[in-house]
């Protein structure tokens, strides 16, 4: 099976990224979200992105034109009656998602392929909400996702070794490094990242050290390119206690219990960069 034309369902950071680096892999793209003017939001700043790889001299401004002329905006999820691949990149929620992907089950072909870009849900979950469970897997890309090389491939319990194989392959044309992982709470990535992250925050609010003191250690001492809570509010702070909760709830253990300074932060609407305000402040 040749994946031709992908629809990306989510226009926001993770979404946009994804939209992106697939069309400068020459795919078709159809962006998907609730609004026309948050479609037109995320390709702002692909537009962004793109221009800066011809100001460094990565791409010619014809290329970057033709890139965005390979997305096409939506704010019906119809559109994915004719694509070969679609890409879930929504809120970590699991009934947001069940309904997505009940309806793409609905309408897309037989033949494609139904991706979530989840960070820590469970594909075989999300899987059950269609009738094609061997052609639904997890494509989580790393953020920001034109920048980060990494692709973590999720097999649900009924994925089929050829639903793989096409998205290994997909995920190589568009310049990233996959990585097989089961199927199990924030599987490799946010089952590591999101506890550094949860101490960090239980240091910050013990008084062990500031947020920069925080920062520091790690970026000097572990050789870190970002500390845990600039990272964290890079990511948005709703997220991250999204994620722990699934941890947490997943296994039963207390080292995933989200510390209550990340749950303050999050019900006072501090969420990070997106919100202006997290750990740190941001004009």
């Amino acid at each position: 099976m040749e994946i031709k034309k992908i629809m990306v369902i989510g226009a926001g950071q993770m979404g946009g990224g994804i939209a992106q680096v697939a069309a400068q892999a020459g795919y078709q793209v159809v962006l998907n979200d609730l609004t026309e003017e948050l479609i037109q939001k995320g390709i702002k700043v692909m537009d962004k992105n793109l221009s800066k790889n011809v100001e460094k001299g990565k791409m010619t401004a014809e290329e970057k034109d033709a890139v965005l002329a390979r997305i096409t905006p939506s704010i019906t999820l119809e559109a994915a009656a004719d694509v070969d691949l679609a890409i879930e990149a929504v809120v970590e929620n699991m009934g947001v998602k069940a309904k997505i992907f009940s309806e793409l089950d609905r309408i897309a072909p037989p033949h494609a392929i139904l991706a979530s870009n989840t960070s820590s849900l469970p594909i075989t979950e999300i899987a059950a909400n269609t009738k094609r469970p061997e052609k639904v897997i997890g494509m989580h890309f790393m953020n920001p996702v034109p920048v980060m090389r990494l692709v973590e491939i999720i097999r649900g319990l009924a994925t089929s070794d050829e639903t793989y194989k096409v998205i290994e392959q997909t995920s190589i044309k568009m310049g990233k490094t996959p990585v097989e992982v089961k199927d199990v709470p924030g599987f490799v990535s946010n089952r590591v990242l999101q506890v550094m992250i949860n101490e960090a925050i239980y240091c910050l609010a013990e008084g062990v050290a500031s947020a920069e003191g925080i920062d520091t250690v790690m970026k000097l001492g572990m050789n870190h390119p970002m500390g845990p809570l600039a990272l964290a509010d890079l990511i948005g702070l709703d997220t991250v206690l999204a994620i722990l909760e699934v941890l947490y709830n997943g296994y039963g253990d207390p080292k995933y219990r989200p510390c209550p300074l990340l749950r303050q932060y999050v019900k006072a609407g501090w969420l990070g960069r997106k919100t202006g305000r997290g750990f740190y402040k941001y004009e």
